[in-house]
């Protein structure tokens, strides 16, 4: 059974997408264009693949596990003609990262630009999201995690710092009022600012010192999403409501301008930076070797 490629790629690019409008902004191309290719082959295979309401686009069950053989399938055929691309003077593409939060506010801006001025036929699409999905499934080419996160059989790529602290600090004022913490269980007895994961769990605050680590969970008057809604626990430690415990770096402005104090300097967590992790296929689409060769340049 004949089948326009074209077709196979606009049906996958609305299930990812999520809806026929997302679809079009992403690809390119136009909603009615997209509607008209997934109809067509919905026709040639005589199967509904898409159940479509006013508010929202999901497959059907053949549909998604159309879409489930579509992802490898489909990316071994991108990656065959990047083969040929490769023949080109520049790499050229889309190049889709997905990275957790904070990867995009601290690893990524030291790159994205010199990148993108060295490949100017490249466009870099970053999914930042701190939930652990499948890179792959999700119609990226690579992702960005720390260690404990990689997923098997993936090559990995050191980027950005190879060290980084937890900090832990609070407002000058705040410590003024409230005594210093010289032990992190004297966090028990202070206004802590804490963060959620999306699947609802709240990470315990963990300190090392002389190779012992001590994990302390102290209760506080708010509660952020991880990622999203950092800036917002931030910007209340600046303001005097309470500790907060995150990656030095994201800390390091307030530091130097006095707003925010460190505390329990000496029992800072040090950890290894994060990884660029890709599948091991043979050929790599080019804007993700052009990526990679990028990285392991710097």
């Amino acid at each position: 059974m004949a089948t326009d490629l074209q077709e196979l790629f606009a049906f996958l690019a609305v299930v990812q997408a999520g809806g026929f409008r997302e679809a079009a902004r992403k690809s390119g191309s136009s909603a009615s264009s997209l509607s008209e290719a997934v109809r067509r082959l919905e026709t040639r295979l005589g199967v509904r693949l898409l159940n479509r309401t006013t508010r929202s686009v999901a497959p059907t069950e053949a549909g998604t596990r159309l879409a489930e053989r579509l992802v490898p399938a489909l990316g071994e055929v991108e990656a065959s003609l990047d083969v040929v691309s490769g023949f080109r003077d520049r790499p050229a593409g889309t190049l889709r990262l997905n990275v957790p939060t904070v990867a995009a506010r601290l690893v990524l801006p030291g790159i994205v630009t010199p990148f993108l001025k060295a490949y100017p036929d490249i466009r870099l699409e970053v999914i930042a999201e701190d939930s652990f999905v499948d890179m792959l499934a999700s119609g990226c080419d690579a992702g960005i995690r720390y260690d404990e996160r990689l997923e098997q059989d993936m090559i990995a790529v050191p980027i950005g710092p190879r060290f980084q602290r937890i900090a832990t600090a609070a407002a000058p004022a705040y410590l003024d009022a409230r005594g210093r913490p010289e032990h992190p269980r004297d966090l028990l007895d202070h206004a802590c600012l804490r963060g959620q994961f999306p699947s609802g769990s709240i990470p315990t605050w963990e300190f090392e010192r002389d190779g012992k680590v001590l994990q302390v969970d102290p209760s506080g008057p708010l509660l952020v999403r991880i990622g999203a809604a950092v800036d917002l626990a931030v910007a209340a430690a600046v303001d005097g409501l309470g500790i907060i415990h995150l990656f030095e770096e994201w800390l390091r402005p307030h530091f130097d301008s006095g707003a925010l104090e460190p505390v329990l300097e000496p029992w800072w967590q040090t950890f290894s930076g994060p990884f660029l992790y890709y599948p091991g296929r043979r050929h790599l689409p080019s804007p993700l070797r052009a990526f990679v060769d990028f990285i392991r340049s710097r």
